[in-house]
This record gives structure tokens, sequence and C-alpha cells, in this order.
């Protein structure tokens, strides 16, 4: 199948649409917690930043679906839409649920110019899911929480992997139907380089022990802070790597994944195996300040 064409439009759209799944956040089953599992997450630092991304994600890619022309690509993005706004009630019915307090702030607007906000918003989230998926497994391993809640978030990051592979297909559909196909790898180095760099600051100052808010910049950071599990730069890229292909066969074979992360990451894994062993159980993020 030749990528932007017509069927190749086909089936990125039409696998999203038919792997949407019915549910809302009410109907989910939300497990008992103790008192010491709820403090667990209560201090995990970006419950609130969650909600408002999520939630500010739904309206702009809504807004966004709304102004573009193509049938096809409109439904998809519209569902996309939904899924990202339900992710937000999600959150904020377990917030609700297990009583976290969480800051209350103010609905940014949305930008005038939506679509390379959308861009912006796709690349950044294939940054942030790659990571996730490691930190998520890495979690889950090691029974941070109970599997009945892991196995709603489950859910959500499935679809984060849905999203991330409908996006890498439309934007390669678009900039090849548009005649810029031939410049598709410098436009993702550029715009994944801009997502780097948009999350060092966070991620490395987490790792010299720095206080900082968490942001959608630094979920991992965060993330990694507030598990607080033994874990090497080494053996989280290993994770990252791993969790990342599970997820990604779940797709059509003759669609496009995500593959700049997956090579970068791989090729880190690659060189940290040949450094010199550092502490056998230093914590990521200390491992990457002391690294950068």
């Amino acid at each position: 199948m030749k990528i932007g064409s017509e069927a190749h439009k086909n089936l990125f759209c039409q696998s999203f649409m038919d792997s949407h799944l019915l549910y809302e956040p009410e109907t989910l089953a939300w497990p008992e917690l103790d008192s010491a599992i709820i403090e667990r997450l209560q201090r995990i630092p970006f419950w609130d930043e969650a909600l408002y991304t999520e939630r500010k994600a739904g309206v702009m890619l809504k807004a966004y679906a709304e102004t573009v022309e193509d049938p096809q690509i409109r439904a998809a993005i519209a569902l996309q839409a939904e899924e990202e706004a339900r992710h937000g009630r999600v959150i904020g019915y377990m917030i609700n649920h297990y009583g976290i307090q969480v800051a209350e702030r103010a609905e940014k607007p949305l930008p005038e110019n939506l679509e390379p906000a959308f861009v912006k918003f796709g690349y950044g989230e294939c940054f942030d899911s790659f990571f996730a998926f490691g930190l998520f497994g890495i979690a889950r391993q090691g029974g941070f929480i109970p599997d009945a809640l892991f196995t709603i978030f489950n859910t959500l990051v499935d679809e984060e992997a849905r999203h991330m592979v409908f996006f890498v297909n439309w934007i390669a559909h678009k900039q090849i139907t548009e005649g810029r196909g031939a410049l598709r790898p410098f436009s993702s180095f550029q715009q994944y380089t801009g997502a780097a760099f948009r999350r060092l600051d966070n991620f490395m100052s987490m790792g010299k022990g720095k206080k900082k808010t968490a942001n959608k910049k630094g979920f991992t950071a965060a993330g990694a802070k507030a598990v607080k599990v033994d874990l090497t730069l080494e053996s989280f890229l290993e994770m990252c790597i791993a969790e990342n292909a599970k997820r990604m066969q779940a797709y059509p074979e003759e669609l496009l994944r995500p593959d700049f992360l997956p090579a970068i990451a791989s090729l880190a894994y690659n060189t940290v195996k040949l450094l010199p062993k550092r502490k056998a159980s230093q914590p990521v993020g200390e491992e990457i300040g002391a690294r950068g």
C-alpha cells in the first residue's frame, strides 16, 4: 500500500474508528483502596496538569476537526477529540472518587491557528507516550498501585497508542498529498527536537533534585520521582522500547508507526550498555541528571 494514497487514508481512518471503545468513567470497575495506596496516588504530582491537558486537548481537537474538509479525516479527529475529553473525565472521576486534591485553574484560550497546534500536540503526545509506556510498565511490574487500577489506566494508555498511530499516518498522508513528502524526515526531526527541548529543563531539574511543578513537558520525570522505584537509565530505556513494541503490534502492518524515538532510544540503550556501570540501582532521574 502506498503511503499518502486514498487506500492509506481509508485504512488509518477506518482502523481508528473501528477500534474505538464505548465506556464512561462511572461504568469502570474502580477498586476500593486503602489509605496507603491513596497516599501514593496523592504523591503523584501531575494529576492537575493531566486533567487540564486532556480537557484542553479535547476542546482543541474538536475545534480543529470542524475546520477539516475531508469528511473521513474530520470524523476521525473528532473521535480523537471525544477520547481526549473522556480521558479528562476519567482522571477527574478518579480525583473525586479517591479524594485527591488538585489546584483549580482557569482554562486557557485556544490558539488562533489550530492546525499547527494539532501538529505540535501530536508530536508531543508521541514523545510523552513512548516514555510513559515504559514508566507504566515499570510501575505495574513493581506493584505501585493495585492491578485493578492499572487495568483502568491501561485502556487510556492503549488509546494514547492509537492516537500516536493515527497521527503519524495522518501527518505523513498530509505532507505527501501537499507535495512535501521529501521533507518528512526533516520535519519529524525538527518537531521531536522541539518536544525534547521543551521537556528537557523539567527532566534535568528533577534529576538534580530541584523542586519544580510537574507539567505536560515533564510527566515522565515527575512520574519516575513519585513512583520511587530503583531504576537505571538502561533498564528504563529497555522497558520503554519493549512496551512500545508490544503496543504497536496491535495495528495493521501496512500503517506507519512512530519510529524516531524508538530508534533514538535503541541507540541510547546500546550506548549505555557499553558505559561503565554506576550504582546498581541509581534512580533514572538522577542518572540522567548525572550524565547531563
